[in-house]
Protein backbone atom coordinates (compact mmCIF):
# COMPACT_ATOMS: atom_id res chain seq x y z
CA UNK A 1 0.00 0.00 0.00
CA UNK A 2 1.17 3.58 -0.68
CA UNK A 3 0.12 7.23 -1.00
CA UNK A 4 0.37 9.18 -4.25
CA UNK A 5 -0.46 12.60 -2.63
CA UNK A 6 1.56 12.56 0.58
CA UNK A 7 1.81 16.40 0.52
CA UNK A 8 -1.80 16.62 1.69
CA UNK A 9 -0.81 15.15 5.04
CA UNK A 10 -0.76 18.72 6.43
CA UNK A 11 -4.58 18.65 6.48
CA UNK A 12 -4.32 16.49 9.59
CA UNK A 13 -4.41 19.84 11.47
CA UNK A 14 -8.22 19.99 11.01
CA UNK A 15 -8.99 17.06 13.32
CA UNK A 16 -6.64 18.66 15.88
CA UNK A 17 -8.63 21.92 15.68
CA UNK A 18 -11.88 20.06 16.31
CA UNK A 19 -10.31 18.30 19.29
CA UNK A 20 -9.12 21.63 20.74
CA UNK A 21 -12.60 23.05 20.26
CA UNK A 22 -14.05 20.34 22.49
CA UNK A 23 -11.37 21.05 25.11
CA UNK A 24 -12.31 24.72 25.38
CA UNK A 25 -16.06 24.50 24.91
CA UNK A 26 -18.36 25.75 27.62
CA UNK A 27 -18.47 23.56 30.76
CA UNK A 28 -21.37 23.19 33.11
CA UNK A 29 -21.17 23.54 36.94
CA UNK A 30 -22.75 21.22 39.45
CA UNK A 31 -26.18 22.37 40.59
CA UNK A 32 -27.71 21.00 43.79
CA UNK A 33 -31.41 20.04 43.69
CA UNK A 34 -33.86 19.55 46.47
CA UNK A 35 -35.02 16.02 45.58
CA UNK A 36 -32.76 12.94 45.57
CA UNK A 37 -35.53 10.41 45.07
CA UNK A 38 -34.19 8.97 41.77
CA UNK A 39 -30.46 9.49 42.33
CA UNK A 40 -29.67 5.99 43.55
CA UNK A 41 -31.20 4.44 40.42
CA UNK A 42 -29.34 6.81 38.07
CA UNK A 43 -26.04 6.26 39.87
CA UNK A 44 -26.51 2.49 39.66
CA UNK A 45 -26.95 2.64 35.87
CA UNK A 46 -23.85 4.83 35.55
CA UNK A 47 -21.72 2.42 37.56
CA UNK A 48 -22.95 -0.57 35.53
CA UNK A 49 -22.09 0.94 32.09
CA UNK A 50 -19.63 3.83 32.54
CA UNK A 51 -18.03 3.30 29.12
CA UNK A 52 -21.38 3.32 27.38
CA UNK A 53 -22.31 6.56 29.16
CA UNK A 54 -18.99 8.06 28.12
CA UNK A 55 -19.55 6.99 24.52
CA UNK A 56 -23.06 8.44 24.53
CA UNK A 57 -21.80 11.71 25.90
CA UNK A 58 -18.89 12.03 23.42
CA UNK A 59 -20.25 10.16 20.38
CA UNK A 60 -20.44 13.31 18.25
CA UNK A 61 -16.78 14.11 18.93
CA UNK A 62 -15.57 10.64 17.94
CA UNK A 63 -17.67 10.58 14.79
CA UNK A 64 -16.46 13.99 13.65
CA UNK A 65 -12.82 13.15 14.34
CA UNK A 66 -13.07 9.86 12.45
CA UNK A 67 -14.76 11.53 9.46
CA UNK A 68 -12.06 14.23 9.30
CA UNK A 69 -9.26 11.64 9.53
CA UNK A 70 -10.79 9.66 6.69
CA UNK A 71 -11.03 12.82 4.56
CA UNK A 72 -7.36 13.55 5.25
CA UNK A 73 -6.56 9.95 4.19
CA UNK A 74 -8.60 10.38 1.00
CA UNK A 75 -6.70 13.57 0.09
CA UNK A 76 -3.44 11.58 0.27
CA UNK A 77 -4.92 9.15 -2.32
CA UNK A 78 -3.97 5.74 -0.86
CA UNK A 79 -3.70 2.77 -3.24
CA UNK A 80 -2.91 -0.93 -3.21
CA UNK A 81 -0.97 -3.00 -5.74
CA UNK A 82 -3.80 -4.88 -7.46
CA UNK A 83 -1.80 -7.13 -9.79
CA UNK A 84 1.32 -7.23 -11.87
CA UNK A 85 2.00 -8.35 -15.44
CA UNK A 86 5.52 -8.74 -16.79
CA UNK A 87 6.85 -8.94 -20.32
CA UNK A 88 5.85 -7.56 -23.68
CA UNK A 89 3.21 -10.25 -24.32
CA UNK A 90 0.95 -12.58 -22.33
CA UNK A 91 0.08 -16.25 -22.93
CA UNK A 92 -2.87 -17.87 -21.17
CA UNK A 93 -2.89 -21.71 -21.05
CA UNK A 94 -6.29 -22.86 -19.81
CA UNK A 95 -6.90 -26.38 -18.53
CA UNK A 96 -10.33 -27.53 -19.78
CA UNK A 97 -10.25 -31.04 -18.32
CA UNK A 98 -13.12 -32.43 -16.26
CA UNK A 99 -11.29 -32.02 -12.92
CA UNK A 100 -11.55 -28.24 -13.37
CA UNK A 101 -15.24 -28.63 -12.39
CA UNK A 102 -14.17 -29.45 -8.82
CA UNK A 103 -14.77 -26.71 -6.29
CA UNK A 104 -16.83 -25.64 -3.32
CA UNK A 105 -19.22 -22.70 -3.90
CA UNK A 106 -17.73 -22.21 -7.38
CA UNK A 107 -15.71 -24.49 -9.65
CA UNK A 108 -11.99 -23.97 -10.21
CA UNK A 109 -12.73 -23.30 -13.89
CA UNK A 110 -15.11 -20.41 -13.14
CA UNK A 111 -12.70 -18.92 -10.61
CA UNK A 112 -9.94 -19.00 -13.22
CA UNK A 113 -12.16 -17.31 -15.80
CA UNK A 114 -12.86 -14.51 -13.32
CA UNK A 115 -9.15 -14.11 -12.64
CA UNK A 116 -8.37 -13.93 -16.37
CA UNK A 117 -11.02 -11.25 -16.86
CA UNK A 118 -9.42 -9.30 -14.02
CA UNK A 119 -5.93 -9.63 -15.49
CA UNK A 120 -6.86 -8.32 -18.93
CA UNK A 121 -7.68 -4.93 -17.36
CA UNK A 122 -3.93 -4.50 -16.74
CA UNK A 123 -2.64 -5.51 -20.17
CA UNK A 124 -1.80 -1.93 -21.27
CA UNK A 125 -1.86 -2.95 -24.93
CA UNK A 126 0.05 -6.22 -24.57
CA UNK A 127 -1.01 -8.93 -27.07
CA UNK A 128 -2.70 -12.03 -25.65
CA UNK A 129 -2.49 -15.64 -26.85
CA UNK A 130 -5.09 -18.01 -25.40
CA UNK A 131 -4.46 -21.78 -25.60
CA UNK A 132 -6.77 -24.53 -24.36
CA UNK A 133 -5.60 -28.00 -23.36
CA UNK A 134 -6.66 -31.43 -24.61
CA UNK A 135 -5.58 -34.16 -26.99
CA UNK A 136 -5.23 -31.47 -29.68
CA UNK A 137 -4.50 -28.08 -28.00
CA UNK A 138 -6.20 -25.12 -29.65
CA UNK A 139 -4.99 -21.51 -29.89
CA UNK A 140 -8.27 -19.65 -29.39
CA UNK A 141 -6.52 -16.26 -29.66
CA UNK A 142 -3.22 -15.45 -31.33
CA UNK A 143 -1.44 -12.19 -30.44
CA UNK A 144 -4.81 -10.49 -29.88
CA UNK A 145 -4.91 -6.87 -28.61
CA UNK A 146 -8.62 -6.13 -28.96
CA UNK A 147 -9.99 -6.07 -25.40
CA UNK A 148 -13.53 -6.90 -26.50
CA UNK A 149 -12.37 -9.96 -28.47
CA UNK A 150 -10.23 -11.15 -25.55
CA UNK A 151 -13.10 -10.81 -23.09
CA UNK A 152 -15.53 -12.64 -25.39
CA UNK A 153 -13.07 -15.51 -25.91
CA UNK A 154 -12.59 -15.93 -22.15
CA UNK A 155 -16.33 -15.81 -21.49
CA UNK A 156 -16.91 -18.49 -24.17
CA UNK A 157 -14.46 -20.98 -22.64
CA UNK A 158 -15.98 -24.24 -21.44
CA UNK A 159 -14.84 -27.53 -19.98
CA UNK A 160 -14.26 -30.19 -22.67
CA UNK A 161 -13.84 -33.13 -20.22
CA UNK A 162 -10.67 -34.28 -22.03
CA UNK A 163 -7.49 -35.14 -20.15
CA UNK A 164 -5.38 -31.97 -20.00
CA UNK A 165 -2.04 -33.20 -21.42
CA UNK A 166 -0.42 -29.89 -20.43
CA UNK A 167 2.86 -30.79 -22.14
CA UNK A 168 1.20 -30.51 -25.57
CA UNK A 169 -0.14 -27.05 -24.75
CA UNK A 170 3.30 -25.98 -23.54
CA UNK A 171 4.75 -27.04 -26.90
CA UNK A 172 2.15 -24.89 -28.69
CA UNK A 173 2.94 -21.94 -26.40
CA UNK A 174 6.66 -22.17 -27.23
CA UNK A 175 5.88 -21.30 -30.85
CA UNK A 176 4.31 -17.99 -29.76
CA UNK A 177 6.92 -17.09 -27.14
CA UNK A 178 9.92 -16.90 -29.47
CA UNK A 179 12.54 -14.53 -28.03
CA UNK A 180 10.10 -11.99 -26.59
CA UNK A 181 9.83 -11.38 -22.81
CA UNK A 182 6.62 -13.24 -22.00
CA UNK A 183 4.38 -13.87 -19.02
CA UNK A 184 2.84 -17.35 -19.32
CA UNK A 185 -0.18 -17.90 -17.05
CA UNK A 186 -1.20 -21.55 -16.64
CA UNK A 187 -4.69 -21.96 -15.22
CA UNK A 188 -4.98 -25.57 -14.04
CA UNK A 189 -5.67 -27.54 -10.86
CA UNK A 190 -2.17 -28.87 -10.17
CA UNK A 191 1.07 -28.85 -12.14
CA UNK A 192 4.47 -30.19 -11.17
CA UNK A 193 7.25 -27.62 -11.59
CA UNK A 194 9.35 -30.26 -13.35
CA UNK A 195 6.96 -30.19 -16.34
CA UNK A 196 7.74 -26.55 -17.14
CA UNK A 197 10.36 -25.80 -19.84
CA UNK A 198 12.22 -23.25 -17.70
CA UNK A 199 15.39 -23.12 -19.80
CA UNK A 200 14.42 -19.74 -21.30
CA UNK A 201 15.36 -16.63 -19.31
CA UNK A 202 12.84 -14.37 -21.03
CA UNK A 203 9.78 -16.28 -19.75
CA UNK A 204 8.02 -15.94 -16.42
CA UNK A 205 5.75 -18.86 -15.50
CA UNK A 206 2.74 -18.12 -13.29
CA UNK A 207 0.75 -21.22 -12.32
CA UNK A 208 -2.73 -20.73 -10.87
CA UNK A 209 -3.95 -23.90 -9.19
CA UNK A 210 -7.07 -25.15 -7.45
CA UNK A 211 -7.90 -24.92 -3.76
CA UNK A 212 -5.94 -27.25 -1.47
CA UNK A 213 -8.80 -28.60 0.64
CA UNK A 214 -11.05 -30.19 -2.00
CA UNK A 215 -12.66 -33.54 -1.12
CA UNK A 216 -13.40 -36.29 -3.63
CA UNK A 217 -15.06 -39.70 -3.51
CA UNK A 218 -15.28 -41.35 -6.92
CA UNK A 219 -16.51 -44.37 -8.86
CA UNK A 220 -13.20 -45.46 -10.38
CA UNK A 221 -14.40 -48.63 -12.15
CA UNK A 222 -17.77 -49.98 -13.22
CA UNK A 223 -18.46 -52.98 -15.42
CA UNK A 224 -21.49 -55.16 -16.11
CA UNK A 225 -21.88 -58.45 -17.95
CA UNK A 226 -24.73 -60.85 -18.63
CA UNK A 227 -25.34 -64.42 -19.66
CA UNK A 228 -28.68 -63.42 -21.14
CA UNK A 229 -30.64 -64.32 -18.01
CA UNK A 230 -29.24 -62.02 -15.32
CA UNK A 231 -26.66 -59.29 -14.88
CA UNK A 232 -23.55 -59.19 -12.72
CA UNK A 233 -22.05 -55.74 -11.95
CA UNK A 234 -18.76 -54.74 -10.35
CA UNK A 235 -18.32 -51.26 -8.83
CA UNK A 236 -15.07 -49.88 -7.41
CA UNK A 237 -15.18 -46.80 -5.17
CA UNK A 238 -12.26 -44.64 -4.06
CA UNK A 239 -12.11 -42.30 -1.04
CA UNK A 240 -9.38 -39.69 -1.61
CA UNK A 241 -10.06 -37.82 1.63
CA UNK A 242 -8.21 -38.18 4.94
CA UNK A 243 -11.37 -39.18 6.81
CA UNK A 244 -13.77 -42.12 6.68
CA UNK A 245 -16.78 -41.37 4.46
CA UNK A 246 -20.29 -42.75 4.14
CA UNK A 247 -21.90 -43.10 0.72
CA UNK A 248 -25.06 -44.62 -0.74
CA UNK A 249 -24.43 -46.65 -3.90
CA UNK A 250 -27.40 -47.11 -6.25
CA UNK A 251 -27.70 -48.91 -9.59
CA UNK A 252 -30.30 -47.88 -12.20
CA UNK A 253 -31.48 -49.50 -15.44
CA UNK A 254 -31.84 -47.78 -18.82
CA UNK A 255 -35.25 -46.35 -17.79
CA UNK A 256 -33.80 -44.93 -14.56
CA UNK A 257 -35.55 -47.54 -12.41
CA UNK A 258 -33.67 -48.40 -9.23
CA UNK A 259 -32.19 -51.92 -9.31
CA UNK A 260 -30.33 -52.02 -5.99
CA UNK A 261 -29.14 -49.58 -3.33
CA UNK A 262 -26.62 -50.06 -0.54
CA UNK A 263 -24.84 -47.89 2.03
CA UNK A 264 -21.07 -48.19 1.84
CA UNK A 265 -18.39 -47.20 4.37
CA UNK A 266 -15.22 -45.93 2.71
CA UNK A 267 -12.04 -45.84 4.82
CA UNK A 268 -9.70 -42.88 4.32
CA UNK A 269 -7.45 -43.16 1.24
CA UNK A 270 -8.84 -46.63 0.48
CA UNK A 271 -10.56 -48.38 -2.43
CA UNK A 272 -13.67 -50.52 -1.89
CA UNK A 273 -15.14 -52.98 -4.41
CA UNK A 274 -18.78 -54.12 -4.47
CA UNK A 275 -20.27 -56.93 -6.56
CA UNK A 276 -23.96 -57.29 -7.40
CA UNK A 277 -25.43 -60.46 -8.92
CA UNK A 278 -28.77 -61.53 -10.38
CA UNK A 279 -29.77 -58.06 -11.52
CA UNK A 280 -32.43 -57.64 -14.25
CA UNK A 281 -31.16 -57.43 -17.82
CA UNK A 282 -30.94 -53.90 -19.28
CA UNK A 283 -29.14 -52.35 -22.25
CA UNK A 284 -27.27 -49.94 -19.96
CA UNK A 285 -26.78 -49.77 -16.20
CA UNK A 286 -25.91 -46.60 -14.29
CA UNK A 287 -24.01 -46.58 -11.00
CA UNK A 288 -24.37 -43.51 -8.79
CA UNK A 289 -23.13 -42.60 -5.33
CA UNK A 290 -24.80 -40.06 -3.04
CA UNK A 291 -22.01 -38.40 -1.05
CA UNK A 292 -20.92 -34.91 -0.01
CA UNK A 293 -17.77 -34.01 -1.91
CA UNK A 294 -16.40 -31.20 -4.08
CA UNK A 295 -16.32 -33.07 -7.42
CA UNK A 296 -19.66 -34.46 -8.53
CA UNK A 297 -19.09 -35.62 -12.11
CA UNK A 298 -17.17 -38.77 -11.10
CA UNK A 299 -20.02 -39.85 -8.81
CA UNK A 300 -21.87 -41.35 -11.79
CA UNK A 301 -20.77 -43.92 -14.35
CA UNK A 302 -22.60 -45.87 -17.07
CA UNK A 303 -21.83 -49.36 -18.36
CA UNK A 304 -23.03 -51.00 -21.56
CA UNK A 305 -24.41 -54.43 -20.96
CA UNK A 306 -22.19 -56.90 -22.80
CA UNK A 307 -22.29 -60.64 -23.05
CA UNK A 308 -19.17 -62.58 -22.27
CA UNK A 309 -16.72 -62.15 -25.16
CA UNK A 310 -16.40 -65.10 -27.49
CA UNK A 311 -13.06 -66.73 -28.07
CA UNK A 312 -11.44 -66.74 -31.50
CA UNK A 313 -9.88 -70.02 -32.65
CA UNK A 314 -7.78 -70.28 -35.82
CA UNK A 315 -7.02 -73.53 -37.64
CA UNK A 316 -3.26 -74.14 -37.55
CA UNK A 317 -3.38 -75.51 -41.11
CA UNK A 318 -4.38 -72.12 -42.54
CA UNK A 319 -1.87 -69.79 -44.13
CA UNK A 320 0.26 -67.88 -41.60
CA UNK A 321 -0.86 -64.53 -43.03
CA UNK A 322 -4.37 -65.32 -41.81
CA UNK A 323 -3.06 -66.35 -38.39
CA UNK A 324 -0.90 -63.25 -38.02
CA UNK A 325 -3.68 -60.99 -39.26
CA UNK A 326 -6.13 -62.14 -36.58
CA UNK A 327 -3.44 -62.05 -33.89
CA UNK A 328 -2.76 -58.42 -34.72
CA UNK A 329 -6.36 -57.37 -34.08
CA UNK A 330 -7.34 -59.91 -31.39
CA UNK A 331 -4.61 -60.68 -28.81
CA UNK A 332 -6.54 -63.64 -27.33
CA UNK A 333 -6.51 -65.73 -30.52
CA UNK A 334 -5.93 -69.48 -30.02
CA UNK A 335 -4.10 -71.61 -32.59
CA UNK A 336 -5.63 -75.09 -32.63
CA UNK A 337 -4.81 -78.20 -34.69
CA UNK A 338 -7.41 -79.01 -37.33
CA UNK A 339 -8.51 -82.21 -35.56
CA UNK A 340 -9.26 -80.35 -32.31
CA UNK A 341 -11.49 -77.62 -33.75
CA UNK A 342 -14.66 -79.54 -32.84
CA UNK A 343 -13.67 -79.17 -29.16
CA UNK A 344 -14.20 -75.39 -29.47
CA UNK A 345 -17.78 -75.25 -30.69
CA UNK A 346 -18.57 -72.26 -28.41
CA UNK A 347 -15.86 -70.16 -30.07
CA UNK A 348 -15.69 -68.34 -33.40
CA UNK A 349 -13.64 -70.71 -35.58
CA UNK A 350 -11.50 -69.68 -38.55
CA UNK A 351 -10.86 -72.67 -40.84
CA UNK A 352 -11.23 -74.13 -44.34
CA UNK A 353 -13.20 -77.21 -43.18
CA UNK A 354 -16.59 -76.76 -44.84
CA UNK A 355 -18.00 -79.71 -42.89
CA UNK A 356 -18.01 -77.54 -39.72
CA UNK A 357 -20.63 -75.21 -41.17
CA UNK A 358 -23.77 -75.50 -39.04
CA UNK A 359 -22.04 -77.57 -36.33
CA UNK A 360 -20.93 -74.72 -34.05
CA UNK A 361 -22.93 -72.44 -31.77
CA UNK A 362 -21.06 -69.39 -33.04
CA UNK A 363 -20.69 -68.19 -36.64
CA UNK A 364 -17.81 -69.67 -38.65
CA UNK A 365 -15.19 -67.90 -40.76
CA UNK A 366 -14.31 -70.06 -43.74
CA UNK A 367 -11.15 -69.27 -45.74
CA UNK A 368 -11.27 -71.56 -48.77
CA UNK A 369 -12.90 -75.00 -48.93
CA UNK A 370 -11.57 -78.50 -48.47
CA UNK A 371 -14.53 -80.35 -50.03
CA UNK A 372 -14.41 -79.16 -53.67
CA UNK A 373 -11.83 -78.27 -56.28
CA UNK A 374 -11.06 -74.68 -57.15
CA UNK A 375 -11.09 -73.30 -60.67
CA UNK A 376 -9.34 -70.43 -62.41
CA UNK A 377 -10.87 -66.98 -62.04
CA UNK A 378 -10.35 -63.86 -64.15
CA UNK A 379 -11.87 -60.42 -63.59
CA UNK A 380 -12.29 -57.55 -61.19
CA UNK A 381 -13.60 -57.77 -57.66
CA UNK A 382 -16.85 -55.93 -56.91
CA UNK A 383 -18.67 -55.64 -53.57
CA UNK A 384 -22.19 -54.94 -52.37
CA UNK A 385 -23.32 -52.39 -49.78
CA UNK A 386 -22.32 -54.51 -46.77
CA UNK A 387 -20.87 -53.38 -43.41
CA UNK A 388 -17.85 -55.69 -43.91
CA UNK A 389 -16.62 -53.40 -46.68
CA UNK A 390 -17.19 -50.09 -44.91
CA UNK A 391 -13.39 -49.62 -44.62
CA UNK A 392 -12.00 -52.22 -46.99
CA UNK A 393 -12.06 -51.45 -50.70
CA UNK A 394 -11.43 -54.69 -52.66
CA UNK A 395 -11.54 -53.34 -56.22
CA UNK A 396 -7.75 -53.58 -56.86
CA UNK A 397 -7.34 -57.11 -55.54
CA UNK A 398 -6.13 -59.91 -57.83
CA UNK A 399 -7.83 -63.30 -57.40
CA UNK A 400 -6.44 -66.18 -59.47
CA UNK A 401 -8.71 -69.05 -58.40
CA UNK A 402 -12.10 -69.53 -56.74
CA UNK A 403 -14.04 -72.33 -55.09
CA UNK A 404 -17.65 -73.00 -55.91
CA UNK A 405 -20.12 -70.93 -53.87
CA UNK A 406 -23.03 -72.08 -51.72
CA UNK A 407 -26.41 -71.74 -53.38
CA UNK A 408 -28.35 -70.74 -50.23
CA UNK A 409 -25.81 -68.14 -49.07
CA UNK A 410 -25.93 -64.44 -49.83
CA UNK A 411 -23.10 -63.28 -52.09
CA UNK A 412 -21.62 -59.94 -50.94
CA UNK A 413 -18.50 -59.85 -53.17
CA UNK A 414 -17.86 -61.28 -56.64
CA UNK A 415 -15.05 -61.80 -59.16
CA UNK A 416 -16.42 -61.31 -62.65
CA UNK A 417 -19.90 -62.17 -61.31
CA UNK A 418 -18.63 -65.36 -59.66
CA UNK A 419 -19.13 -65.58 -55.84
CA UNK A 420 -16.03 -64.50 -53.90
CA UNK A 421 -17.35 -63.72 -50.36
CA UNK A 422 -20.64 -65.03 -49.02
CA UNK A 423 -22.68 -64.77 -45.81
CA UNK A 424 -24.83 -67.64 -44.55
CA UNK A 425 -28.27 -67.16 -42.95
CA UNK A 426 -26.66 -68.09 -39.60
CA UNK A 427 -24.03 -65.35 -39.98
CA UNK A 428 -21.09 -67.44 -41.21
CA UNK A 429 -18.58 -65.58 -43.40
CA UNK A 430 -17.18 -67.55 -46.35
CA UNK A 431 -14.19 -66.43 -48.46
CA UNK A 432 -14.13 -68.70 -51.54
CA UNK A 433 -10.39 -68.44 -52.25
CA UNK A 434 -7.09 -69.50 -50.76
CA UNK A 435 -4.93 -66.57 -49.64
CA UNK A 436 -1.97 -67.87 -51.65
CA UNK A 437 -4.08 -67.50 -54.85
CA UNK A 438 -4.56 -63.75 -54.26
CA UNK A 439 -2.47 -60.67 -53.57
CA UNK A 440 -4.97 -59.53 -50.95
CA UNK A 441 -2.50 -59.57 -47.98
CA UNK A 442 -0.44 -56.95 -49.84
CA UNK A 443 -3.34 -54.46 -49.67
CA UNK A 444 -4.45 -52.38 -46.64
CA UNK A 445 -7.96 -53.75 -47.11
CA UNK A 446 -6.91 -57.18 -45.80
CA UNK A 447 -6.37 -56.33 -42.10
CA UNK A 448 -9.33 -53.93 -42.27
CA UNK A 449 -11.53 -56.73 -43.56
CA UNK A 450 -10.36 -59.06 -40.77
CA UNK A 451 -11.07 -56.29 -38.23
CA UNK A 452 -14.60 -55.81 -39.62
CA UNK A 453 -15.23 -59.54 -39.43
CA UNK A 454 -13.95 -59.65 -35.85
CA UNK A 455 -16.15 -56.66 -34.91
CA UNK A 456 -19.28 -58.28 -36.34
CA UNK A 457 -18.81 -61.80 -35.00
CA UNK A 458 -17.17 -61.23 -31.62
CA UNK A 459 -18.44 -57.86 -30.44
CA UNK A 460 -21.99 -57.04 -29.48
CA UNK A 461 -23.73 -56.01 -32.67
CA UNK A 462 -26.01 -53.53 -30.87
CA UNK A 463 -23.23 -51.39 -29.38
CA UNK A 464 -20.15 -49.45 -30.46
CA UNK A 465 -18.37 -49.64 -27.12
CA UNK A 466 -16.82 -46.99 -24.87
CA UNK A 467 -15.45 -43.63 -26.03
CA UNK A 468 -13.47 -40.91 -24.31
CA UNK A 469 -14.90 -37.34 -24.49
CA UNK A 470 -14.42 -35.86 -28.00
CA UNK A 471 -12.65 -39.02 -29.18
CA UNK A 472 -12.58 -39.65 -32.93
CA UNK A 473 -12.74 -43.31 -33.93
CA UNK A 474 -13.36 -45.39 -37.02
CA UNK A 475 -16.42 -47.57 -36.39
CA UNK A 476 -17.79 -50.56 -38.29
CA UNK A 477 -21.15 -49.32 -39.54
CA UNK A 478 -23.15 -50.32 -42.58
CA UNK A 479 -23.02 -47.85 -45.43
CA UNK A 480 -25.58 -45.11 -45.19
CA UNK A 481 -26.32 -41.93 -43.27
CA UNK A 482 -25.59 -42.27 -39.54
CA UNK A 483 -26.23 -39.64 -36.88
CA UNK A 484 -25.50 -39.37 -33.17
CA UNK A 485 -28.34 -38.70 -30.72
CA UNK A 486 -28.57 -38.24 -26.97
CA UNK A 487 -30.72 -40.40 -24.70
CA UNK A 488 -33.37 -37.68 -24.96
CA UNK A 489 -33.37 -38.09 -28.77
CA UNK A 490 -31.57 -34.78 -29.36
CA UNK A 491 -29.54 -34.66 -32.58
CA UNK A 492 -25.84 -34.02 -31.88
CA UNK A 493 -23.68 -34.81 -34.93
CA UNK A 494 -23.25 -37.00 -38.00
CA UNK A 495 -20.86 -39.86 -38.73
CA UNK A 496 -18.64 -38.82 -41.64
CA UNK A 497 -16.66 -41.35 -43.70
CA UNK A 498 -17.06 -43.95 -40.95
CA UNK A 499 -15.46 -41.66 -38.34
CA UNK A 500 -17.55 -41.06 -35.23
CA UNK A 501 -16.65 -38.08 -33.03
CA UNK A 502 -17.86 -38.76 -29.51
CA UNK A 503 -19.86 -36.05 -27.70
CA UNK A 504 -18.15 -33.94 -25.08
CA UNK A 505 -20.14 -34.82 -21.97
CA UNK A 506 -20.03 -38.29 -20.36
CA UNK A 507 -23.20 -40.31 -20.79
CA UNK A 508 -25.06 -42.80 -22.99
CA UNK A 509 -25.66 -42.03 -26.68
CA UNK A 510 -27.11 -43.64 -29.81
CA UNK A 511 -25.74 -43.87 -33.36
CA UNK A 512 -28.74 -44.22 -35.66
CA UNK A 513 -29.39 -44.78 -39.35
CA UNK A 514 -32.71 -45.09 -41.17
CA UNK A 515 -33.18 -48.74 -40.17
CA UNK A 516 -30.64 -49.50 -37.41
CA UNK A 517 -29.22 -48.06 -34.21
CA UNK A 518 -26.22 -48.82 -32.01
CA UNK A 519 -25.57 -47.62 -28.48
CA UNK A 520 -22.31 -46.33 -27.08
CA UNK A 521 -21.18 -44.49 -23.97
CA UNK A 522 -18.81 -41.61 -23.33
CA UNK A 523 -16.81 -42.13 -20.18
CA UNK A 524 -14.32 -40.05 -18.21
CA UNK A 525 -10.76 -41.29 -18.46
CA UNK A 526 -9.15 -42.68 -15.31
CA UNK A 527 -7.02 -39.52 -14.79
CA UNK A 528 -10.19 -37.43 -14.54
CA UNK A 529 -11.55 -39.45 -11.61
CA UNK A 530 -8.98 -38.19 -9.12
CA UNK A 531 -8.21 -34.61 -8.12
CA UNK A 532 -4.83 -33.43 -6.92
CA UNK A 533 -4.02 -30.87 -4.26
CA UNK A 534 -3.92 -27.44 -5.86
CA UNK A 535 -0.60 -25.72 -6.54
CA UNK A 536 0.06 -22.04 -7.31
CA UNK A 537 3.51 -20.56 -7.78
CA UNK A 538 5.68 -18.30 -9.94
CA UNK A 539 8.95 -19.30 -11.60
CA UNK A 540 11.39 -17.04 -13.39
CA UNK A 541 12.07 -13.31 -13.62
CA UNK A 542 12.21 -11.22 -16.75
CA UNK A 543 15.15 -9.03 -17.83
CA UNK A 544 15.05 -5.22 -17.66
CA UNK A 545 13.30 -4.82 -20.99
CA UNK A 546 10.46 -6.89 -19.63
CA UNK A 547 10.31 -5.54 -16.08
CA UNK A 548 7.17 -5.84 -14.09
CA UNK A 549 4.52 -3.12 -13.99
CA UNK A 550 2.46 -2.71 -10.85
CA UNK A 551 -1.22 -1.89 -11.24
CA UNK A 552 -2.32 0.68 -8.61
CA UNK A 553 -5.88 0.38 -7.41
CA UNK A 554 -7.16 3.44 -5.49
CA UNK A 555 -9.21 2.89 -2.33
CA UNK A 556 -10.51 6.51 -2.18
CA UNK A 557 -14.06 5.50 -3.29
CA UNK A 558 -14.32 3.17 -0.29
CA UNK A 559 -13.09 5.91 2.03
CA UNK A 560 -15.71 8.36 0.68
CA UNK A 561 -18.39 5.74 1.27
CA UNK A 562 -17.30 5.39 4.92
CA UNK A 563 -17.35 9.18 5.36
CA UNK A 564 -20.92 9.33 4.07
CA UNK A 565 -21.94 6.61 6.54
CA UNK A 566 -20.30 8.56 9.39
CA UNK A 567 -22.12 11.77 8.38
CA UNK A 568 -25.42 9.90 8.53
CA UNK A 569 -24.49 8.57 11.96
CA UNK A 570 -23.62 12.13 13.14
CA UNK A 571 -26.97 13.39 11.93
CA UNK A 572 -28.77 10.64 13.84
CA UNK A 573 -26.83 11.39 17.06
CA UNK A 574 -27.62 15.09 16.76
CA UNK A 575 -31.29 14.36 16.07
CA UNK A 576 -31.61 12.24 19.20
CA UNK A 577 -30.01 14.96 21.33
CA UNK A 578 -32.10 17.68 19.79
CA UNK A 579 -30.86 20.20 17.27
CA UNK A 580 -31.56 23.11 19.69
CA UNK A 581 -28.92 21.73 22.06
Amino acid sequence: MGFSQILYSWTAIFPVIVLLYYFFRKKYTDQPVSSTLFWSEIMQETRVSPYLKHLQKNALLYLQLLALLLLVLALMNPYVNKSKIAGSQVVFIVDTSATMLAGKEQSTFELHKREMLSLINDLNGRPVTLITTGHAPTAILQQETNMSAIEQAIQALQVTYETAQIHKSLDVAQAFIGNLPTSVYIFTDALDKMQLPIEKDEVQWIVKGAAKDLKNIAITRFAATTDGQAVMALVQLRNDTKEEQQATLTLYDVKNNELVSEKVTLPAKETVSKTFKNLPVSTTITAQIAVKDDYAIDNTQIALLQTTSSALVVDQSLHQLIQKGFQAIQPNVKMVPALQLTDNKDAVIVTNQATLLGQTTKPLILFGRDDVEKREAVGNVSTTNDALFAFSDLKDIYVGALYEGFDSYKTIATVDEEPFIQRSPEGDIVILADIEDTDWPLHPSFPLFLWSVEQQLLEASSSLGIFAPNEERVVALAQGDWSVYSQDDEFLSTVTNGILTAPMKPGAYIARSSDEEKRFIVQLQAQERTIEEGTSYTIGALPDNGKEELSKSSIVPWIILLVLILLIAEWEVQRRRGFTN
